[in-house]
């Protein structure tokens, strides 16, 4: 009776050392990341081809001075580090982060797992890429998700995973 203790505690010591010896299943992004963009539903199609259109042409290639094409004026920015507002938002991209504008291509370059439509939401799961913290010199993957919200053919909200960025 008194090993109990004793095998509960080496029952969870192996069992949180198996947790770091396991691998992590990398994050893959779709083959063809455009064809998520599409929907049969024509509601969802246009709402997944103006956040296409945000991340190719705003946030991938900079041409911010598209973006009253695809974001409304009053703009909702749920990000820490942007203010609302389209001008708000074009603002901090090209003077906060300084971004400069680049070729809009024919494919995007972002790597995506996933584009979920429903009703006036569409979220994109994008692969990212970090520094492994406890070996500098390897990297990981992980998922990072964009979630805007579209009325008339417009983005009017938007949501994603930031923290405030150090000062």
């Amino acid at each position: 009776m008194k090993l109990t203790p004793f095998i509960i505690i080496v029952s969870l010591l192996v069992s949180l050392s198996a947790f770091q010896v396991q691998a992590q299943t990398p994050v893959t992004s779709a083959a063809d990341p455009e064809k998520l963009f599409t929907s049969s539903d024509t509601r969802l199609h246009k709402n997944k081809q103006v956040v296409y259109h945000i991340v190719k042409d705003l946030l991938e290639c900079n041409h911010w001075e598209l973006a009253d094409k695809y974001i409304a004026e009053d703009y909702i920015q749920h990000n820490p580090n942007a203010a609302n507002g389209r001008e708000a938002v074009v603002k901090f991209f090209t003077n906060v982060l300084k971004v400069k504008p680049s070729p809009i291509p024919d494919k995007m370059k972002s790597k995506v797992v996933s584009v979920v439509a429903e009703g006036e939401l569409v979220t994109v799961a994008f692969v990212k890429e970090e520094k492994n913290p406890n070996d500098p010199g390897k990297t990981y993957t992980t998922t990072w998700f964009d979630q805007w919200r579209i009325v008339n053919g417009k983005a009017v909200e938007h949501w994603d995973g930031a923290t405030l960025f150090a000062k």
